[in-house]
């Protein structure tokens, strides 16, 4: 947890890449986070069980998501200064997937007020037979979409949708680890849900350039916050006017 100075700041959630797998862990988003807390949000980077270690994959990984957003309560009962009215999730690639997939749940005890996948693995049965990661959806869920299908449509926010949330999807043209149609596909499902959702396909921009705060990347991912913050403060300020 990265707290900034003051009082109850928003919060943004942040859910780390890596095809769900070992070794890849939080300290990914490390420089992101330190660059989010100094614009004055309160950063909830999370980790979780990964496919290669004890509980990782299915249901543990979801579990272990939902569990940290939920956590965010007890922290504030705790006191620890946070504004749970403005709750943002972020994640990059496989956590692009858990963020767009935790905001899909059913009674959450938090609610997530809006959801940004960067270079987001959107659509796991797509993922699985365009064998991204080498077979990494399957092994996240233990089987194909024929084995598991519910798996699949549980786990998958493609299945999921609508939202029914502000969703930021960002994805980089040069990307070769993740297509950006499957990004392209996603919004316009969305959309046609009626969903609020951005596409923003980025130019030059490559799978890891969401993990640098110097880059175009993560500046389009804090315009976006920044907008989504103000949105929530009107939203706020209109219903204890």
């Amino acid at each position: 947890m990265y707290l900034p100075d003051g009082n109850a700041a928003a919060v943004v959630c942040l859910l780390h890449g890596g095809f769900w797998r070992t070794p890849y862990g939080r300290d990914q988003m490390e420089a992101v986070a330190q660059d989010l807390v100094g614009r004055r949000y309160a950063v909830w980077n999370i980790g979780y069980r990964r496919v290669g270690e004890p509980g990782g994959g299915w249901p543990g990984t979801f579990d272990d998501v939902g569990a940290a957003i939920d956590h965010l309560a007890l922290l504030h009962a705790d006191g620890i200064s946070m504004d749970l009215d403005q709750v943002f999730v972020a994640g990059h690639s496989a956590g692009g997937h858990l963020a767009l997939w935790s905001a899909s749940r059913a009674a959450p005890r938090i609610r997530v007020r809006a959801v940004a996948g960067l270079a987001p693995i959107a659509d796991l049965t797509a993922g699985y037979h365009l064998a991204l990661g080498g077979q990494a959806a399957g092994q996240l869920l233990g089987g194909s979409p024929q084995d598991v299908p519910g798996r699949y449509r549980t786990a998958s926010p493609h299945a999921q949708l609508p939202l029914h949330i502000p969703q930021l999807i960002a994805h980089g043209t040069e990307d070769t680890a993740v297509p950006v149609q499957l990004s392209r596909d996603y919004v316009a499902l969305a959309a046609s849900h009626g969903d609020p959702v951005t596409l923003a396909e980025l130019s030059d921009t490559s799978h890891m350039a969401f993990l640098d705060p110097c880059s175009q990347a993560h500046q389009t991912l804090c315009h976006w916050l920044a907008a989504q913050r103000a949105n929530a403060e009107v939203v706020t300020a209109r219903n204890f006017g």
